[in-house]
C-alpha cells in the first residue's frame, strides 16, 4: 500500500473517526472528501493541459526563429556559438557577451564553452 499504510492502520483511523464524529457525520465527511479529491484532480488536469498548451505555443514560435537564425548565417552553429565576439543564442540568434550564461534577448541558457 502507498506510504507504508497497512490495512490495520486504515481500520484504526476509521474507528477513531467513528468515535470522534459519530456514525451520522461519517458519510457526509466521506462525500466532502470525495468532492475535494475530484476538484483537486480536475484542477491539476486543467493546469497540466494549460501548461502543455503554453509550451506547445512557445515551441512553435521559437523553432522558426532558431531555424531562420541558423539558416541566415553562413557559419555553422558550433562556430557561431563560441566566436570571440561573444556567444550566439541558439534560440533567437542574438549576440551575447562571451561570459554570459543566459541570452540577453530571450533568456535561453547559452551553451557552455569547452576550454
Amino acid at each position: 500500500m502507498p506510504f507504508g499504510i497497512q490495512p490495520i492502520h486504515i481500520i484504526i483511523v476509521i474507528a477513531v473517526a467513528f468515535l470522534l464524529f459519530g456514525g451520522s457525520k461519517l458519510p457526509e465527511m466521506g462525500r466532502s472528501l470525495g468532492k475535494t479529491i475530484t476538484e483537486f484532480r480536475k484542477g491539476t488536469k486543467e493546469a497540466a493541459e494549460g501548461f502543455k498548451t503554453e509550451v506547445a505555443g512557445n515551441n512553435s514560435a521559437a523553432v522558426p526563429l532558431a531555424v531562420s537564425a541558423l539558416a541566415s548565417s553562413p557559419a555553422p552553429a558550433a562556430e557561431r556559438a563560441f566566436s570571440p565576439a561573444g556567444n550566439f543564442c541558439i534560440q533567437c540568434g542574438s549576440t551575447n557577451l562571451p561570459e554570459a550564461r543566459f541570452c540577453g534577448s530571450c533568456g535561453a541558457k547559452l551553451p557552455e564553452k569547452n576550454s
